[in-house]
């Protein structure tokens, strides 16, 4: 018998009614990604807020518990410049893109390989911990995951408006991905949810850094994804109005790049969006990381989240 005043149990009674029929509206959800891969691109400065960092790893084990396989790409954009501004290196970006030199490269794979990577594995481990969901951290270096070449970015020069290349270092695109690694945890008896670190590796043996948008697109082309689900510090695609997009076609992620609508970081997420989209990948959706339990709204709910590109 509850010791509580009537009043409390009331109250109590309430919010467990609310509770349970959210569980029982998510469950024609549930069901439609049951099994399923979901590749997740997990970004932006959310992934320095400890708290949400942790509410977003809950929320991954909570979608491996009820039957999706997530699989988790991260960036690790801030860290990086944290890291390359405390040793006096000044970054430069193309088309959101960070022009990586040998210096910045060593750092970049020191921060993502090591501790963005490590400390999310560790998260989602310890949220896991009573069901024994386990976070396993990966490199695109790790059993050929990732094979890239040197990106090649133009750009039209402002007086002659002729194409020039501009070279961005040990920047690489994704040649080829074996999903082998992946698909060896996603199908162990355990509970494992891998969680990668955009570093890939060209034939000649150099390591490239990857943007974590393209990486994560081609890991979810690889896995033939369900979905693709990228968390970022912005609400979505927003339009010329600066108003959130819910809902567009690849035909209409097209014309917002060319029209110039579309810009910076925002560019490299819509064209792995249509690349994902393109080679089997059924949705992709960009939504706004620091928003809580965001992931869950998207999935679960009918209205979800940020702006759904089919």
């Amino acid at each position: 018998m509850s010791k509580l005043p009537p009043k409390d149990r009331l109250a109590a009674l309430e919010e467990g009614l609310v509770k349970a029929k959210t569980l029982a509206e998510a469950l024609p959800f549930i069901q439609i990604y049951d099994r399923e891969t979901v590749v997740v691109k997990y970004g932006g400065h959310a992934m320095g807020d400890t708290e949400t960092a942790r509410k977003f790893a809950a929320d991954i084990v909570l979608l491996k518990l009820v039957g999706i396989n997530p699989v988790v790409v991260h960036g690790g954009g801030p860290q990086i410049s944290r890291m390359l501004d405390r040793a006096g290196v000044k970054s430069q970006f193309v088309d959101g893109l960070r022009v990586t030199d040998a210096e910045t490269m060593e750092v970049a794979e020191m921060v993502l390989s090591g501790s963005v990577n490590k400390e999310l594995a560790h998260l989602i481990t310890a949220a896991g911990r009573e069901a024994d969901v386990r976070g396993v951290g990966l490199s695109g270096k790790d059993a050929r995951l990732i094979t890239c070449s040197k990106a090649v970015r133009t750009r039209k020069d402002p007086d002659s408006m002729i194409e020039q290349v501009v070279d961005l270092g040990f920047v690489g695109e994704p040649d080829d991905v074996d999903p082998t690694l992946i698909q060896a945890l996603i199908n162990a008896p355990e509970d494992y949810i891998p969680v990668v670190a955009p570093i890939g590796v060209a034939e000649d043996g150099r390591t490239y850094n990857i943007n974590a948008d393209t990486a994560a697109g081609a890991i979810a082309k690889a896995l033939s994804a369900k979905r693709f689900l990228l968390l970022s510090d912005i609400p979505g695609v927003l339009d010329q109005n600066g108003e959130l997009i819910r809902e567009m076609s690849i035909a209409d992620a097209r014309k917002l790049i060319e029209s110039g609508v579309a810009s910076g970081g925002m560019i490299p997420k819509l064209e792995t969006c249509i690349a994902a989209l393109d080679n089997g990948v059924e949705a992709a959706v960009i939504l706004d990381g620091r928003t809580p339990h965001v992931l869950l709204m998207e999935l679960f709910t009918e209205h979800g989240a940020g702006t759904l590109i089919h």
